[in-house]
């Protein structure tokens, strides 16, 4: 958040207005930009593993985003393939059953969301969302006794509303598993949100992005190396410190031109910068 501040602010000074609650959906540059895994400084997709997830995903939407960011765990990472497979067609989404299809579109079959399983339980099962949500504290603590007689609701309700007793004892089993390890999808989507917005300032505004990004790393040396490495993978010149044209943080003299912050340098403080 802080970067995305002091972007914002680097950009006011220059007479252009961002607004990161009004970004395009779906913008182009930014989408090609996380196709390409070209995320170092990018909220929650900077680790080389997400940036090969990110690769083979090609995400062109919100949702990939949020879905990724949710199965970018242990456990559900397991499931990154089949969710890839499924969006680019090379795979058939399993809905488990028809009533189901509407709950697990979005995610092709893939059951993700904490939501999309208390949702299952009350499509399928005529389960209340209170209700559901206690099946879902059921399912993650995998206490049997509970789980014993959260199976035997879920059957009956599921039969009640004309499903097989044995495909919903099936069906019962498999959203279990995902239950355990299911992601809160508002959070996700939180997170997706923050990640689009620095992804879209990168792709639109790089060497100001990067200026923030060095800023908020320049306590760490490694950090910053990388950082001016990305820099200059991305066409941006990050000049050497000058005392008399830098200033604490890292700051842009031009679109492809940093000035190095000398707080990056050990052992000297702001107090002496500013003086």
């Amino acid at each position: 958040l802080t970067v995305l501040q002091q972007t914002v602010e680097m950009l006011k000074e220059r007479g252009i207005e961002v607004d990161l609650g009004k970004l395009p959906e779906g913008d182009k540059a930014t989408y090609e930009l996380l196709s390409r895994g070209d995320t170092v400084g990018v909220f929650q997709f900077e680790s080389a593993g997400m940036q090969d997830a990110l690769r083979k995903l090609k995400p062109d939407c919100i949702e990939d985003l949020i879905a990724l960011g949710a199965l970018y765990r242990p456990g559900p990472m397991d499931n990154i393939p089949t969710y890839i497979a499924r969006k680019h067609g090379k795979e058939k989404p399993d809905y488990l059953h028809p009533k189901l299809e509407e709950v697990l579109k979005e995610t092709y079959g893939v059951i993700i969301y904490q939501e999309q399983v208390q949702k299952i339980a009350q499509v399928l099962s005529g389960y209340t969302l209170g209700a559901a949500d206690l099946l879902r504290r059921a399912m993650g603590k995998k206490i049997k006794a509970e789980m014993d007689a959260q199976r035997a609701t879920f059957v009956a309700g599921a039969q009640a509303n004309g499903v097989d007793k044995g495909q919903a004892s099936s069906i019962f089993d498999l959203v279990a598993k995902f239950a355990g390890y299911g992601f809160n999808k508002s959070h996700s989507a939180a997170y997706a949100l923050v990640a689009y917005q620095t992804a879209w300032l990168k792709a639109h505004y790089p060497a100001h992005f990067m200026a923030a990004v060095l800023s908020a790393d320049m306590d760490s040396t490694d950090k910053v190396v990388r950082l001016i490495d990305e820099c200059r993978q991305l066409g941006i010149e990050v000049h050497k410190p000058d005392v008399n044209a830098c200033e604490h943080r890292f700051t842009v003299s031009d679109p492809r031109t940093i000035l190095y912050g000398l707080g990056a340098i050990r052992g000297v403080g702001e107090n002496a910068i500013d003086g």
